[in-house]
C-alpha cells in the first residue's frame, strides 16, 4: 500500500510504501536521504509511477487526533508555513528514540486521585452570571473581559469541571512558565492527577513521555502550560482556556510562526469545543470582533468584597521638585516605601528595562559602544562590570578607555532594574530587596522563591514584566512605576496598546482585598498622555474607544490585515535597490496599501542590512496571494488579527 507522509522539517509531502494498513495521523519513521526522520501519515494514495521508499517503523498504533491534523493544514494555509515545519510544534523532539519509562517521569495515572473535589469551586453572584453568559453565548470563541481581581480563575475551574463531567479534556494556556506554578497549585487542589503540566523547561525525555501518556490515555485530562501545551494530543477536547489572552507570548516569532489564539480558535471549531479568552485588557482586535459577534462576557466587580480601589498618583518627571535628592524615585514614593517597611508591608518597583545603564558613551568623542553582532547599544551590568547585549547575548568587560579615540572618559546613561536595586539597597539598608527580571540566574527567579515573595519575607520587589502578571501578594501595598512612558514612542502601531496593558496589569497587583490601603505611583515625562490616564483610572472601555477610533482612521487591524516583508543583504545599496523594486511592483495592486520602505528596528546586524515594507489589505486572501509570489529573498511575517 502507498501513503502520503508529512516528514518533520520538510517543505513538502512525500509518498512511501508500507506492507500494511495505516490510518491518517499515525506517527511513523521514514528515510530522507541517509537520515531517518519522524513523520505523520496524511492519507492513503494510489501507486505512483515513480519508485518509492518504504516506511521504516510505526511508532504508535493510535493516530494523532483529527484536530491536530487540521492544525497542520491550517498553519500551512494561514501562515504560509510548510506542513513539515508545523509538525515540530506537535511531535516532541526525539520521538523516534526509545525511552525507559519510570513512574516518576512517566506520571502513572491513579484514578482515585483524579476525582474532582467540587466543593472547592465557589462562585459569587457576578461569577455565576458570567459563567451562565459564557455557556449561552452562541459563538465557539468567547471573550471573558474580567477586571483584575475579579476571580476569572474560579470560572476557569468551574468550566473545566463541567467539561470533565462530560468526559472531555481541557487545555489551559498561560503566557509563560513563571505563571504556571500558581495556577498548577490551584488546579491540582481541585483535579488531582488529571492535571498535566507541559512547558519548554522540561527535558526532552520528560516531554516525550508526557506526550505518550496524553496520546495513550482515554481519561479526560487538564493540560496546563504556555503556548506549546496547545498541541497536546488529547483525543476528547472539550474546552480551551487562554488566560491573559492579550500577551504577545501567544504569538511565536520564530519559524514556524503562528498565533496560539488563532490556532486555538480553529481547534475549537474543528472539535466543537469552547474557546475562552480571558483578560482584563483584551487586545483591541479581539474585543472589537467578539463584541460584533455578541461574544463578550464582562466581569466588572472584584471577587473579594474587601478589595479596594488603589489610589493612583501620576508624578511629572520634568518637575524636579517632585524628586528631591534622588533622581529615580519621587519623594512621595520614597515616603510610601518607608511607611511600608514600618508596617511590614511590601513595595513593588516596576521598570521595563534590565541592567544598570542602557547606554555607554565616550565623554570625549561621543562614540557609543555597540554590540559587534547587532550594532545595538550595549547595556552596563554594574554588579559584574560587563557590557551585555540583550538581543544576541554578546558580553565583554567594560573597557578602560574609548575603543575609538583612546580617551578614558566613558560614561553610562539611563537606568535599568539592576541600578534601581542598588539604589534601593543604599536608601533602605535594612530592607530585604530582590530583583526579578530576565537576568536572574537559575534558582534565583520568581518561581524559585515564590513562597518567600508571597509570605512577605522580601520587603521590596524590583523587576520587569515578570512581576506585572498574575501575582496575588497578600502583603503588597504599594506599586511604583519608575518610567511609565518608556514604551509609548516605539515605531509600532501597537505601542500604546502594549503600554496600557502593561500598566493596567502592574496597577492590578494591589487593591486585591488583602489590605485596606493600596497606592500606585506613576512616574512619567508625559503626564497628560491619554493612555496613562486611562490606565490610572483602570478604564479599559475608554481606552478601547480611543484606540479603535485611531485604528479606523489609520487603517490598521482590525480594519485591515497586515503583512511585514523584510529583506537582509550584505550592503545597504543592494538592500535599498531590492526594496524599491518590490515597492514599485506592489504599488500597482490597487487592493494593497504599501508603506514606503523603512530600515528595520534592528537595521544593521552581522548578517548585513535589514529593511522592511509593511503592506495592508482588506482581505487576508489578498495578502496571502501577494506573499506567495514575492522574491524568495524576502521573509514574510503575517500579523494574525481576527477571530476565526
Amino acid at each position: 500500500m502507498f501513503y502520503e507522509v508529512i516528514p518533520e522539517g520538510k517543505t513538502e509531502e512525500l509518498t512511501y510504501s508500507f506492507d500494511g494498513s495505516l490510518l491518517p495521523g499515525q506517527i511513523v519513521t521514514v528515510p530522507i536521504g541517509k537520515r531517518v526522520v519522524p513523520g505523520v501519515i496524511l492519507k492513503k494514495v494510489a501507486q505512483p509511477e515513480f519508485k518509492t521508499k518504504t516506511i521504516l517503523k510505526v511508532l504508535y498504533s493510535k493516530p494523532l487526533p483529527q484536530h491536530l491534523m487540521e492544525v497542520v493544514r491550517f498553519v500551512h494555509d494561514y501562515y504560509l508555513v510548510p506542513s513539515g515545519q508545523t509538525l515540530s510544534l506537535i511531535l516532541p523532539r526525539g520521538i523516534e528514540k526509545k525511552r525507559r519509562k519510570t513512574e516518576q517521569m512517566f506520571g502513572k495515572i491513579n484514578k482515585d486521585k483524579m476525582v474532582t473535589k467540587s466543593p472547592l469551586i465557589r462562585l459569587n453572584t457576578a461569577q455565576k452570571n458570567a459563567l451562565e453568559g459564557l455557556q449561552k453565548a452562541p459563538e465557539a470563541t468567547k471573550l471573558l473581559y474580567g477586571v483584575t481581581g475579579s476571580g476569572k480563575t474560579n470560572i476557569y475551574l468551574k468550566m473545566a469541571e463541567n467539561a470533565l463531567k462530560r468526559h472531555l479534556s481541557t487545555i489551559v494556556l498561560v503566557p509563560e512558565i513563571a505563571l504556571t506554578s500558581q495556577l498548577v497549585q490551584v488546579f491540582e487542589e481541585v483535579f488531582g492527577e488529571r492535571v498535566v503540566l507541559i512547558h519548554s523547561g522540561q527535558t526532552e525525555i520528560e516531554r516525550h513521555l508526557i506526550f505518550e501518556r496524553v496520546l495513550a490515555t482515554e481519561e479526560p485530562l487538564i493540560i496546563l502550560g504556555p503556548r506549546s501545551a496547545l498541541f497536546a494530543p488529547v483525543s476528547n477536547l472539550g474546552l480551551i482556556i487562554i488566560d491573559e489572552e492579550h500577551e504577545g507570548t501567544y504569538y511565536q516569532e520564530n519559524a514556524p510562526k503562528y498565533s496560539a489564539i488563532r490556532v486555538a480558535s480553529l481547534m475549537a471549531k474543528t472539535t466543537g469545543a469552547s474557546l475562552i479568552l480571558g483578560s482584563a485588557t483584551p487586545t483591541v482586535e479581539d474585543y472589537y470582533l467578539a463584541s460584533r459577534q455578541g461574544a463578550v462576557i464582562a466581569l466588572t466587580k472584584k471577587a473579594k468584597t474587601a478589595a479596594v480601589q488603589p489610589e493612583v498618583k501620576i508624578i511629572d518627571f520634568k518637575k524636579r521638585e517632585n524628586f528631591g535628592k534622588n533622581k529615580y524615585f519621587s519623594n512621595s514614593l520614597l515616603s510610601a516605601i518607608s511607611n511600608n517597611l514600618e508596617k511590614g508591608r511590601q513595595t513593588l518597583i516596576f521598570h521595563n528595562r534590565r541592567g544598570s545603564a542602557p547606554l555607554t558613551i565616550c565623554e570625549s568623542c561621543g562614540e557609543e559602544l555597540l554590540c559587534p553582532n547587532c550594532y545595538l547599544p550595549l547595556t552596563l551590568h554594574a554588579d559584574n562590570y560587563v557590557l551585555h547585549c540583550h538581543t544576541c547575548g554578546f558580553s565583554e568587560p567594560v573597557p578602560s578607555s574609548c575603543p575609538k579615540c583612546g580617551a578614558p572618559g566613558l560614561i553610562h546613561k539611563g537606568f535599568g532594574t539592576k541600578l534601581l536595586e542598588s539604589e534601593l539597597k543604599k536608601l533602605f539598608p535594612r530592607a530585604k530587596v530582590r530583583r526579578f527580571d530576565g537576568d536572574n540566574k537559575k534558582g534565583e527567579g520568581l518561581e524559585a522563591v515564590y513562597s518567600e515573595v508571597r509570605d512577605g519575607e522580601i520587603d521590596i520587589l524590583v523587576g520587569t514584566q515578570t512581576l506585572a502578571k498574575g501575582l496575588d501578594l497578600p502583603k503588597l501595598s504599594t506599586v511604583g512605576i519608575v518610567q511609565a512612558d518608556a514604551g509609548l514612542s516605539l515605531p509600532d502601531y501597537m505601542a500604546e496598546e502594549r503600554t496600557f496593558q502593561l500598566l493596567t496589569q502592574v496597577i492590578g497587583r494591589v487593591g486585591r482585598g488583602h489590605l485596606e490601603e493600596a497606592e500606585v505611583f506613576i512616574q512619567t515625562f508625559r503626564p497628560e498622555h491619554p493612555v496613562l490616564k486611562f490606565a490610572a483610572n483602570e478604564d479599559y472601555l475608554g481606552f478601547y474607544n480611543y484606540m479603535i477610533d485611531r485604528r479606523r482612521k489609520a487603517k490598521f487591524p482590525p480594519f485591515r490585515f497586515v503583512a511585514k516583508l523584510t529583506i537582509t543583504m550584505k550592503t545597504e545599496a543592494i538592500v535599498l535597490r531590492k526594496v524599491r523594486e518590490l515597492v514599485t511592483v506592489l504599488s500597482r495592486d490597487s487592493g494593497l496599501m504599501v508603506s514606503p520602505p523603512q530600515p528595520a528596528f534592528h537595521e544593521r546586524t552581522s548578517r548585513g542590512y535589514t529593511w522592511q515594507i509593511v503592506i495592508r489589505a482588506k482581505s487576508r486572501k489578498t495578502l496571502l496571494e501577494v506573499c506567495s509570489n514575492i522574491d524568495k529573498n524576502f521573509r514574510v511575517s503575517l500579523d494574525p488579527p481576527g477571530l476565526l
